[in-house]
């Protein structure tokens, strides 16, 4: 496996938890909301963390970066959040170097993500890299990375059909409460919470159940108004949450809060009442689903339902991979030659000292020495000689990290770093990462 080891004896990491192994109620807890990332980058930068992004979503929560080893990533993953090590222990997971690259290729292309080609995720990574650049905690590899990523994103979504048709998180919720809920262009909707999901959710309701009866609520209002200038729902105050409840048919909770806005206290009514909760962590209290006549659906469980579009985008894997690979290797290309061009600079230079010091000797044993004819022919022997280990670390099938390795060793260029005991951390933080 490629090293992409930048600065000191540090690997890229890619690690976090999804939706795949951590439920709702876990994924909560490693939720970063903006200080939390904000916070996250201003202590990887006084730990002495050179790059890193972060990004936590609904459906993810993930650190990309470097580090001598995974567990000072997973220390500001959990002070920063409310997980601790145990539990990532059990959810979590840790990929380095290629198998980083990969995965980053595939979060960003929608092939990772709960409902398949969904590319919301792709614009919280560019959030996720301007935040760190802000803190200049992006080194050449990570800003060159993020790029291809961004680039394979476009690619995927432009040249396949893997996000035709309309499936997303909060289309699955619209569409959800069109199949089960019966005249519901005539129903009282209400949506608390006008982050980007909450817009997607309000931007599909009016769009697909034509109903002239949507309320938002928001604990900012003019965000609320703002969006409801351009859909032309109806916008009321926070401190008439309750109140509004009491009156509507469906409540759509999409709110950021990191714990539950919507508990048994609010829901003082008689009537049946539709509720989707979907945010993450939670933002309605289970326990509402225990009162009589209370329907909770969680983000989860929408993500689950799958339909014919679904069907439909599976058909294009192979194409968004094929597209991914040649990305990857475009990437791969330029990290090589990153990698090689020192070791061919210190090779010539190595060999430019060893020609210099024989010629030296023979200056002196012989009389009429033609030092320019000399210097002209051990030059290009020397050029010849580079460009021949050149050619070698250019070719696909070469383990770069061991020619690198073996050229050091045989030419006395430089010195390897000393390695990081992985058993001795894991033993100092108590922590089993294998």
């Amino acid at each position: 496996m490629e090293k992409y080891n930048m600065s000191k004896n540090t690997t890229f990491y890619a690690l976090g938890l999804s939706y795949k192994k951590a439920d709702a109620a876990i994924r909560g807890k490693f939720s970063l909301d903006t200080k939390a990332q904000s916070d996250l980058l201003l202590q990887a930068k006084a730990e002495g963390i050179e790059s890193l992004i972060v990004t936590s979503t609904c459906n993810r929560t993930e650190i990309y970066g470097f580090a001598n080893h995974p567990y000072e990533l997973i220390k500001l993953l959990c002070e920063n959040s409310k997980g601790s090590v145990e539990e990532f222990q059990q959810v979590a997971y840790i990929y380095k170097n290629q198998e980083a690259v990969n995965h980053m290729f595939r979060v960003g292309t929608g092939l990772d993500s709960q409902i398949l080609g969904d590319f919301e995720i792709i614009s919280q990574i560019k959030i996720a890299f301007n935040n760190s650049k802000r803190e200049d905690l992006i080194n050449t590899f990570l800003d060159r990375l993020i790029n291809a990523v961004i680039q394979a994103s476009k690619k995927v979504k432009t040249d396949t059909e893997i996000s035709s048709g309309a499936t997303s998180a909060s289309f699955a919720a619209v569409q959800y409460i069109i199949r089960n809920v019966e005249d519901i262009r005539n129903k009282n909707i209400l949506l608390f919470g006008t982050g980007k999901i909450g817009r997607n959710t309000c931007e599909n309701l009016v769009k697909h159940t034509k109903n002239t009866h949507i309320t938002l609520i928001n604990r900012t209002k003019n965000k609320a108004i703002e969006l409801a200038g351009k859909l032309n729902v109806i916008v009321k105050d926070f401190l008439n949450l309750q109140e509004e409840i009491k009156q509507t048919d469906v409540l759509i909770v999409a709110t950021g809060a990191q714990n539950p806005t919507i508990d048994k206290a609010l829901l003082n009514r008689k009537k049946p009442l539709l509720i989707l909760d979907l945010s993450i962590p939670r933002n309605v209290n289970p326990d509402v689903a225990q009162i009589p006549g209370i329907t909770l659906i969680h983000l989860d469980y929408l993500s689950q339902v799958t339909d014919d579009t679904l069907e439909r985008r599976k058909q294009h894997i192979p194409a968004a991979e094929a597209i991914i690979e040649d990305m990857k290797l475009e990437f791969n290309t330029w990290m090589n030659t990153r990698k090689y061009a020192p070791i061919i600079h210190a090779l010539k230079a190595k060999l430019n000292d060893i020609a210099a010091s024989e010629l030296a000797i023979q200056r002196k044993k012989t009389s009429n020495f033609d030092v320019a004819q000399v210097d002209l022919i051990s030059a290009r022997i020397i050029q010849k000689i580079t460009n021949h280990f050149a050619s070698h670390l250019k070719n696909e099938n070469t383990c770069v990290d061991e020619s690198i390795d073996f050229i050091e060793k045989v030419f006395q260029i430089g010195q390897l770093a000393p390695k990081h005991s992985s058993s001795q951390i894991e033993k100092t933080y108590k922590i089993n990462l294998s």
